[in-house]
């Protein structure tokens, strides 16, 4: 049975739960972080000297920090077939598409745009900064979208760990309030996120909690 520490609102324990979720794995987890608390305690601080979420554990092994880390884990683990490839250029191939993701998705958005138009108060917030923001996203998302011109999935034709790492900013990317450029190709691959089912229960989660 996995154990997994943080709250489902967090986007890198929404990345690992879609993970777990993927690969139909038992679990148990436990609401850890922002309204929660518990980052602070002795026994947090055993599991994750960093006090972050998400933390795993499987089993008798001890903890695991850093979401691309435990999602490799993971892969490495309990994946089959094309989503971590045995091969060892292929999985290369799907590992550089998940840091391209982390580097030019998730940290481009999360604390760029994210924070600064959900969990800052709207007296607060600086559009300017947002709009610049959202522009240095897009100029990376554009190269998905050309990826996307020709390929279902970001590393190829299959679902990888690699749309993991991207896809799980992609429902908060198109359901805040921002203007946003066209790209068809995303759009039509996040509509294929939406239709699976791990996706949807652990990654399409409400944010209500962190609105200023």
């Amino acid at each position: 049975m996995l154990e997994v520490w943080g709250r489902k609102t967090s986007s890198n324990v929404q990345a690992l739960m879609w993970c777990i979720g993927e690969l139909n794995l038992p679990y148990q987890r436990y609401d850890i972080g922002h309204r929660f608390g518990g980052t602070d305690t002795p026994d947090f601080y055993a599991l994750n000297p960093n006090r972050t979420i998400p933390v795993l554990r499987d089993g008798h092994h001890k903890p695991l920090w850093e979401t691309g880390a435990i999602l490799r884990y993971l892969a490495n683990c309990y994946a089959k077939g094309s989503f971590w490839p045995s091969d060892v250029f292929d999985r290369a191939d799907v590992d550089r598409w998940m840091e391209w993701s982390k580097l030019n998705a998730a940290l481009l958005f999360t604390a760029p745009i994210f924070w600064r138009v959900v969990r800052t108060p709207s007296h607060e917030r600086d559009n300017n900064a947002i709009k610049i923001a959202v522009n240095a996203l897009e100029k990376k998302l554009v190269i998905a979208e050309e990826q996307l011109m020709s390929h279902p999935f970001l590393a190829g034709d299959a679902f990888t760990l690699a749309d993991i790492q991207f896809g799980h900013v992609l429902y908060r990317y198109y359901d805040i309030n921002i203007d946003r450029m066209p790209l068809p190709n995303l759009d039509a691959y996040y509509s294929r996120l939406k239709e699976r089912p791990a996706f949807r229960e652990h990654v399409m989660v409400s944010y209500d909690e962190l609105r200023a």
